[in-house]
């Protein structure tokens, strides 16, 4: 998978990058937003930008150049600035995630994984999971010709589980993905959400991980 990466710290940019190229990414370095909006139309996996770059060109100007020409590609913000009104701000632009400095390359590492598989998984039409069948485009499951149906939440909560399959979760990072990094609500929502979704989807093999969280087998 291709990635694309702006940042103007060198050695931050030198080391995530090589961090990247080890986990079998194809990586291109950009030190500014003047030299990487030249590549906004390619056809990339992710870019990773930083908000703050040298120039006049900021990864918010960058964000908005790259989903007018390539609406579908994953974008992930690194910042020193962990203020909530960036976070908000690069999600209502369409960024995926969102990092504040200084990270751990490895928790980086993690994030990309993430976001790369659920973009893959919302590029699939059509998923078969045991004896569900589960088409994205239409956010439509069919179990034997008889569709089940979900509410808003729980399709987020099922599609949320089906991207990330194997890993596991505490509540706070699925109210987090499902509810969005706003909500201030009560954590038990995520319990009460599943114990919907399990009752119409029985086959669904969500593992209750004590002291933890959930994970679908």
């Amino acid at each position: 998978m291709k990635i694309y990466y702006v940042e103007d710290e060198l050695n931050l940019a030198d080391m995530i990058k090589r961090y990247l190229v080890r986990e079998g990414y194809d990586v291109t370095v950009f030190h500014d937003g003047e030299s990487a909006i030249k590549y906004v139309g390619d056809q990339v996996d992710l870019w990773i930008l930083d908000i703050m770059l040298p120039g006049k060109i900021n990864g918010f100007d960058l964000i908005t150049k790259i989903k007018e020409v390539q609406p579908q590609t994953s974008v992930i913000f690194t910042s020193a600035r962990d203020q909530a009104m960036d976070k908000v701000e690069g999600l209502e632009l369409g960024s995926d995630d969102y990092i504040a400095k200084p990270f751990a390359p490895r928790e980086l590492i993690l994030r990309v994984k993430a976001v790369l598989r659920r973009n893959a998984y919302y590029q699939t039409s059509s998923i078969m999971y045991e004896t569900y069948e589960i088409n994205t485009e239409k956010r439509e499951i069919k179990e034997r010709d008889q569709i089940i149906r979900l509410t808003n939440k729980e399709y987020e909560l099922l599609a949320f589980f089906l991207s990330n399959k194997g890993e596991s979760f505490d509540r706070d990072a699925i109210l987090k993905h499902v509810w969005g990094p706003e909500y201030t609500g009560n954590s038990r929502v995520v319990d009460d959400l599943l114990r919907r979704l399990r009752q119409k989807m029985p086959n669904l093999r969500i593992e209750t991980i004590y002291g933890h969280g959930y994970r679908l087998l």
